[in-house]
């Protein structure tokens, strides 16, 4: 993790400064917080700066201060790419220009916020495939992100905050990047910034400090921006180690996850979260998604609405990395567990309400316990992990 020392900030610079040297490609590195106000747009601003006084063609492609004075300080003599300016419902908003940007083509370009959602109209949806754009364009992009914005976070953050982050980028994004920096400010230090009126309006602190930025959310925040930025360094430090396999050799991991879900939208979406975060502190070679169609669930049989939520979770959960499997079978644990060994599959995430049906009290069975059963019996390394909800 990297502490504000000006040493290290130098040092962080000129290594982003040696990759965007290296290829013609695009770089991506990306500022990661526990919350708004630990300085991440600063940090950017600074080390556009020192590029700059190192002769590289930095310009800022989008970048919100909001109004914060250090911040609006560190603005000056940088280029900046004018936003373009798209009407919605009768109002003129502005978005980064990112056709004028691609035609500037600059060595390396600065994106604030990154999980923002584009004005209806823009050519992409989100900033973050903006951002892929610029890359692909080979233009180095310096971008920023709070922790609870990651896609496969959202229900830790929801039930830590209580609040529910709408805008979101896929953990891919992080995983492609070339550098990921963790901005760190202990809690007390962020509460004070925010005291002192450095981060909202004066008349918005009172409820902010009792809500998002209540001490105890902010430490389990910082826990986990501190958490995400080890793994993803773990991980390159295995990709880079990757050339010296020869002098250490080391067998590549061929265990896959099967995550199994249903038409049941909310529990879907936490089960595909989990096995995301399970596959990357597992290092597996991938995992898959399974939903199994029943007669229950056949297209005629379950309303749009439902039908909707479903296509959204699988695509959620190609976002996220995951290989989807479809079949048409009334015998769920049957299916699952024959795509469990086809696959090379070892450890099953499945859900278990923990509210049961009057059945299912009265016979104590239900697919999970019966998937369980099946697991106990298998003739190879399977195990289940279960996800409450």
């Amino acid at each position: 993790m990297e502490t504000p020392n000006g040493e290290l900030r130098d040092q962080s610079a000129e290594r982003f400064l040696r990759l965007v040297q290296q290829r013609r490609r695009g770089r991506l590195k990306v500022y990661l917080g526990l919350a708004a106000g630990v300085g991440k747009t600063y940090r950017m601003l600074q080390e556009a700066r020192e590029l700059r006084q190192h002769g590289v063609d930095v310009v800022l492609g989008y970048v919100e201060t909001h109004n914060r004075p250090d911040t609006v300080a560190q603005l000056r003599d940088l280029p900046v790419v004018p936003r373009k300016t798209l009407f919605y419902k009768g109002r003129a908003l502005e978005e980064m220009d990112v056709q004028a940007i691609v035609q500037r083509w600059p060595a390396v370009v600065v994106v604030d916020e990154l999980a923002h959602s584009n004005v209806i109209g823009s050519k992409n949806e989100k900033r973050w495939q903006d951002v892929e754009e610029l890359v692909k364009a080979g233009i180095s992009v310096i971008t920023a992100v709070n922790v609870q914005h990651l896609e496969s976070l959202h229900d830790q953050v929801l039930k830590i905050t209580g609040t529910d982050v709408t805008e979101r980028v896929p953990d891919q994004v992080l995983k492609q990047a070339d550098e990921v920096v963790n901005v760190d400010l202990t809690v007390g230090e962020l509460r004070a910034r925010l005291e002192e009126g450095k981060i909202y309006e004066p008349q918005k602190v009172p409820t902010a400090l009792q809500n998002f930025f209540r001490a105890e959310n902010l430490l389990q925040l910082r826990q986990l921006a501190v958490r995400e930025v080890a793994l993803l360094l773990e991980r390159q430090i295995e990709s880079d180690a990757g050339g010296a396999a020869a002098l250490a050799p080391k067998r590549r991991n061929t265990d896959y996850l099967l995550a199994c879900i249903n038409s049941n939208a909310p529990a879907a979406r936490e089960i595909i979260r989990k096995t995301s975060r399970l596959a990357d502190r597992l290092s597996v070679a991938g995992w898959y998604v399974l939903y199994v169609q029943t007669g229950y669930e056949a297209a005629d049989r379950i309303n749009l609405a439902t039908q909707r939520h479903l296509l959204h979770n699988l695509q959620l959960a190609t976002e996220l990395g995951a290989h989807i499997l479809r079949v048409k079978d009334d015998d769920v644990v049957g299916t699952i567990t024959r795509v469990a060994r086809e696959k090379n599959v070892t450890l099953l995430v499945c859900g278990v309400t923990r509210a049961k049906s009057g059945w299912e009290r009265i016979t104590r069975r239900s697919i999970t316990t019966d998937l369980i059963r099946a697991v106990a019996r298998a003739d190879w390394d399977l195990d289940i992990f279960l996800v409450t909800y």
